[in-house]
């Protein structure tokens, strides 16, 4: 693994502000273990410096540190990757397309798109189980709609969240609030011997608990929150802060595209504690397969 150091904004400036330098970086997150040809294996590579490709010796074929990757075939300059990758990664709550656009210096279409590929990049594969003591709950996404009093839903967006305590987040957009949904929510995503899950007293949670796992519950519509260690008061501040970062930063957001934001969340929270954590985003965009624009706007 290429030899890294913790890094703030001046110092990726600093690092990173012309394309060979860029290139040189990825090159050392691609091939930790050495350059190896993507088509043949073999190790014997050439540079073909003018035009910032490689040559394998054994086969002939030409590739770049970039082919096969979200960089590919990408028109803006690897240096304003970096950076977008920084700020979103970096960001507590998030930044809009419109801050970026700004802050790099392109269109706002070449914003949008940037973030969304970057988030789809971020998005946890065959991420491990949620072990311990896991909180699970489930909050609505969406504006208020005039006319209507506060009880009304029908444009609300359900996600449903669980929580390690003292490890990771794991969120999702589902159906509804019943039993099918959040049961389904945690087999996905609690493993079988998770000592137990704490709920509030919603009763589609019923019958979650099995041999090796118990279930208990806060009875919020009696105004009790805390029962010993028992209460779900850090999923309700995952909920703040994505609900803070929809108002503060991206002002609104599709029902569509929640999912995304949500990975984006899932990944910045996951790694709040890790120093690398530009790194680990970077080694993800090198691996993430390719997000076609009309893909995102298709209906």
């Amino acid at each position: 693994m290429l030899k890294e150091q913790e890094i703030n904004l001046v110092e990726l400036i600093e690092r990173f502000h012309d394309e060979d330098r860029c290139r040189k970086y990825l090159e050392g997150l691609r091939w930790s273990d050495g350059m190896r040809c993507p088509r043949c294996g073999g190790e014997t590579i050439s540079r073909i410096k003018k035009r910032r490709q490689l040559d394998c010796d054994s086969c002939r074929y030409r590739f770049s540190v970039t082919a096969g990757t979200i960089f590919h075939d990408s028109h803006l300059p690897l240096w304003k990757w970096f950076l977008a990758v920084y700020l979103i990664v970096e960001s507590k709550k998030g930044i809009s397309a419109n801050q970026l656009k700004r802050t790099i210096g392109v269109s706002y279409k070449t914003a949008w798109y940037l973030c969304h590929r970057i988030r789809a990049a971020l998005n946890e594969v065959d991420a491990q189980l949620l072990r311990g003591i896991v909180e699970a709950d489930e909050t609505f996404v969406g504006g208020e709609v005039h006319g209507k009093g506060r009880g009304y839903w029908g444009n609300k967006t359900v996600v449903v969240g669980a929580f390690q305590r003292d490890g990771a987040i794991r969120l999702q957009v589902v159906r509804g609030r019943d039993r099918e949904s959040l049961h389904g929510f945690v087999r996905e995503n609690v493993a079988g011997d998770a000592q137990a899950i704490y709920t509030d007293d919603w009763k589609a949670y019923e019958g979650i608990a099995d041999r090796d796992t118990k279930h208990e519950t806060v009875n919020h519509s009696e105004k009790e929150y805390v029962r010993g260690d028992v209460h779900t008061n850090s999923m309700e501040n995952v909920w703040s802060l994505l609900k803070r970062s929809i108002v503060g930063s991206y002002h609104q957001v599709s029902a569509k595209h929640l999912d995304a934001y949500l990975d984006e969340l899932e990944f910045r929270f996951n790694n709040r504690e890790n120093p690398y954590m530009f790194r680990d985003a970077m080694l993800k965009m090198l691996v993430a397969e390719t997000l076609p624009y009309k893909k995102l706007i298709e209906d």
